[in-house]
């Protein structure tokens, strides 16, 4: 079942993954599975592989960026490690003309991985390198696109699929989905490139609707989906003018993290099993 989503083990995997949904007309983030390392040594081996990627990119001209967690570069172990790592990676991907996407994890580090990307983005040789990932289900969001969109920093909004307590987090889809769509329009109207991450029929069709009544070009945000969901959809998005990044992970840990994402929130579960049954 995993191989339907996760690119395959090794850097070679990944590459092939990427060509193919490049051949496809769709964009790429590239994603070695792993977090919570344990180690500085372990942190440092994690970044060396992002390192390779950045390298292979423009090897090879495809059309991607990277995605990277901040437990993977050593954030349990202290703020400065976890810096210090991420700065060599938007260093790195600034001189190969790339980018890199820093993904949110749990609430308990959502304020620290915002601060970090912030003040990574401050920096003039990094304006356009660095962004993060926004969830519609957490009731601070709001607050947050307004202090990134001020500062120009790009952001993936997704609905978020890690199990959060009420005080934090909408616990009603119908909820989320609303807060989805006002972030959703607070996002284009910013004018900076975004991206709109969701598989929901109603969220594409939401946004869709929206760019159209605003004038909004449909090359001035990017539709995200992972890889081996909706490809239906996604080729469907691409053929009526509008542009798609797919989130291809891939590397030795997909184990570890599908069952982790698995336990700690049912209703993966329950997405993954629709998803096997779509083309």
């Amino acid at each position: 079942m995993s191989s339907r989503f996760v690119a395959g083990l090794t850097l070679d995997d990944a590459l092939r993954a990427a060509q193919a949904v490049n051949s496809q007309g769709m964009a790429v983030t590239l994603d070695s599975l792993g977090e919570n390392v344990g180690s500085p040594e372990e942190a440092h081996r994690s970044a060396a592989i992002y390192h390779r990627l950045l390298d292979i990119i423009r090897q090879h001209h495809l059309h991607a960026n990277v995605s990277v967690k901040l437990t993977q570069m050593g954030m349990d172990l202290g703020h400065e490690l976890a810096k210090e790592i991420v700065s060599g990676l938007v260093e790195h991907a600034a001189a190969s003309d790339s980018f890199v996407r820093v993904d949110m994890e749990g609430s308990a580090y959502t304020q620290a991985t915002i601060d970090l990307v912030r003040r990574l983005h401050a920096a003039p040789e990094n304006k356009g390198r660095v962004g993060v990932v926004i969830q519609a289900y957490l009731r601070r969001s709001a607050q947050d696109i307004a202090d990134l969109t001020s500062e120009g920093i790009r952001i993936r909004l997704c609905k978020g699929a890690y199990k959060e307590p009420p005080a934090v987090a909408f616990p009603d889809k119908k909820d989320v989905d609303a807060n989805f769509v006002k972030l959703m329009h607070t996002m284009l109207r910013s004018g900076i490139y975004h991206g709109i991450a969701t598989h929901d029929e109603a969220m594409v069709a939401a946004t869709k609707q929206y760019v159209q009544e605003q004038g909004i070009a449909s090359d001035s945000f990017e539709f995200q989906m992972l890889y081996g969901i909706r490809r239906d959809l996604q080729r469907s998005l691409v053929a009526s003018g509008y542009r798609v990044r797919v989130y291809v992970p891939f590397g030795t840990e997909w184990y570890p993290y599908f069952m982790r994402r698995l336990a700690e929130r049912p209703a993966n579960m329950l997405f993954l099993a629709k998803n096997m049954l779509k083309k």
